[in-house]
């Protein structure tokens, strides 16, 4: 049967994994047993997809990135070059953990950007839309359409879907209207929460 993907020679592929149509896979990169990667995503080289990581549509993974096992992206995530997941919160050498068991789950939801050499420490949400800066170290849950930035990282502002800084302040107190200087969607900030005004 032919395939409907692309996994360029240097790579490997292990049994039991599901890669959608369109799909392309770059050098030396490595995809586990049990992953599923969806259609149309692109996964850079060197990159390494752990057992039984969930990987949605249109994902694009820059270089040297590696998904390990407990991580889930949703659709149209993207993986700056070399940034950094983890799903073991007290690692040691000496005493490893290793199983399902003691993977924490990180979940990256819809559109959400990575910046590159940015860390996303396991247990956490990050939200759809959210935009994680270039060297971020991400310890806390991020809301939707947050741009976090810094070591550690804090909430310094809010995108829009389509990647433009939006003009709402981060202050926690404030309720805002605002429209996307580019493309005019229209947001509501409520708190430090934030949410796309459909419609009226």
């Amino acid at each position: 049967m032919k395939k409907n993907y692309f996994v360029h020679e240097s790579s490997f592929v292990d049994d039991d994994v599901e890669i959608g149509s369109g799909t392309k896979i770059w050098y030396f990169s490595h995809i586990q047993s049990g992953a599923k990667i969806g259609t149309n995503c692109s996964i850079g080289q060197n990159v390494n997809i752990g057992n039984n990581v969930i990987i949605g549509n249109q994902v694009k993974i820059q270089n040297n990135v590696s998904v390990y096992e407990g991580v889930i992206l949703e659709d149209y995530v993207f993986c700056g070059p070399s940034m950094v997941f983890s799903n073991i919160s007290n690692p040691r050498s000496e005493f490893p953990q290793r199983g399902s068991e003691f993977y924490k789950k990180t979940l990256i939801k819809k559109s959400a950007t990575l910046g590159a050499n940015s860390t996303i420490v396991c247990g956490l949400t990050v939200g759809k839309y959210a935009f994680v800066g270039a060297g971020a170290v991400v310890t806390s849950d991020v809301p939707d359409f947050a741009l976090v930035l810094g070591v550690p990282g804090h909430i310094k502002g809010w995108m829009c879907a389509c990647g433009t800084r939006l003009d709402l302040t981060t202050d926690p107190h404030s309720n805002e209207n605002t429209e996307c200087e580019k493309c005019l969607r229209r947001y509501e900030k409520k708190g430090m929460w934030v949410s796309e005004k459909v419609g009226g």
